[in-house]
């Protein structure tokens, strides 16, 4: 047997382009009875099974599903793994959200068994919902992002993470300094970034709590390490853009206050993005900036509803996010049915096409991992989930009904969730299944 190379034969979908650039119909491939073959972790062919299958040596190991779907894995451009014992808390708008529910849970993330333990619980939940890549915030202490990227090196998962910046208008046990807020940051970048799979993101929470020290000393690690991401939030709750203003008047915006800090690059993501101009939209399609769409948290928290044809027309990129644990699932499947509702809401309806490509290719483009996850391009890391079209009994029945692509894509993307993931796979290594 060559153990290097495994086929996977199944129904597989990807996507190669942005639908709303080139046309729902030019913006995937599909193969009804398709072949993904992978070699050392990456893709090495994909296409029709009838094809692909003689050119497969005796001692390739095929391994077949029925009745599923192979898609890439799914990307999550913005997550609070500290969040996970938290999701679900009710009550709340974002600022009173933060201050009675998240700031507490954080608070217990200096103890690095307790982050191990929850960095664990977390990767794990990814795994069991099919998602491959994520963008990660830790907490302000650098023990949390210690245990997160040590358990995503264990799982070899491509994985952003760093550690909160926040030194004012929090609790005095959440807080760091510029100075140390630096050093560690600086310390986490050395042992971490690049390191395998995984990448550093500088992590000023949000404006409200980073002082301009802070915030500039944020600008100076991105200088001195232009590869690394910037995360943060961004517009997210309109009492909180009113109290951005009051604490940087000099500054014409929210955005500008984070351009007036260097802060904006093609680097770089912010959460959420729903109160916006059109000067800041401009802003962010220049400068290459990406918005993590969260629909989940964003209805839950009752925020707003992000208007992503307008981010469309400007050309900026977009991702989408489960923000747990203000978003209420991890399941990329159960956000974009959060994303339909909410395109819904503004009379604008969200294509499975589109659906499928914010959830893969689209999420890698923000992160610009594109030339490495996000579809089956021949080179690419094998990161994919095979879904069940039967998971539930509702499920199996209403796919018998289904009469085309686009329709068994929107039950999946309507009806699906963790219980639809029968296994994923990370750099061709199983890392999930079901039972």
């Amino acid at each position: 047997m060559n153990p290097s190379i495994k086929a996977y034969r199944s129904a597989i979908i990807h996507s190669t382009a942005d639908p709303a650039l080139v046309g729902l119909e030019n913006s995937y491939q599909y193969f009804a009875d398709g072949l993904l073959v992978v070699e050392d972790g990456h893709v090495k062919a994909v296409g029709e099974a009838a094809e692909l299958l003689p050119t497969l040596g005796d001692d390739v190991t095929v391994t077949e599903y029925h009745r599923s779907l192979i898609t890439p894995g799914f990307i999550d451009t913005h997550i609070h793994f500290p969040q996970t014992g938290m999701i679900a808390s009710y009550g709340e708008q974002l600022l009173d959200w933060l201050n009675n529910y998240t700031f507490p849970a954080e608070n217990e993330f200096s103890d690095e068994h307790h982050a191990h333990d929850v960095a664990d619980r977390f990767l794990t939940e990814l795994m069991r919902n099919g998602t491959t890549t994520a963008l990660v915030f830790g907490t302000v202490h650098k023990e949390s992002v210690d245990a997160f990227f040590e358990t995503a090196e264990k799982y070899n998962l491509r994985m952003i993470a760093g550690k909160v910046l926040m030194d004012r208008n929090a609790p005095d046990y959440l807080l760091d300094t510029p100075e140390s807020g630096y050093k560690d940051s600086k310390e986490l970048i050395e042992r971490w970034h690049g390191k395998g799979r995984l990448h550093y993101a500088v992590t000023p929470r949000f404006a409200p709590t980073s002082s301009d020290e802070q915030l500039a000393i944020a600008g100076q690690l991105l200088h001195e390490y232009p590869d690394l991401y910037m995360h943060t939030h961004l517009s997210e709750n309109q009492k909180e853009v009113e109290w951005v203003l009051e604490l940087f008047p000099e500054r014409e915006s929210y955005l500008d206050v984070y351009k007036h800090f260097n802060l904006l690059s093609e680097r770089s993501v912010f959460a959420h993005g729903i109160h916006l101009c059109d000067k800041e939209c401009q802003q962010l399609s220049d400068s290459g900036s990406a918005i993590a769409f969260c629909p989940t948290s964003n209805l839950f928290l009752g925020s707003g509803l992000f208007d992503l044809k307008k981010m469309e027309q400007m050309e900026v990129n977009v991702g989408l996010g489960t923000d747990v644990g203000a978003g209420t699932s991890f399941s990329i499947l159960q956000t974009l049915n959060e994303a339909y509702k909410v395109m819904q809401l503004q009379g604008e309806k969200l294509h499975p096409y589109k659906s499928l490509y914010l959830a893969t290719l689209g999420g890698a483009e923000a992160l610009r991992l594109n030339d490495k996850i996000g579809n089956f391009e021949v080179g690419k890391e094998a990161d994919f989930v095979v879904l069940d079209e039967q998971a539930t009994p509702l499920m199996d029945y209403r796919m018998q009904q289904v009469q085309s692509l686009d329709e068994r894509l929107f039950v999946m993307m309507t009806l699906g969730d963790d219980r639809s993931i029968f296994e994923t796979y990370a750099a061709g290594r199983c890392v999930y299944q079901r039972g």
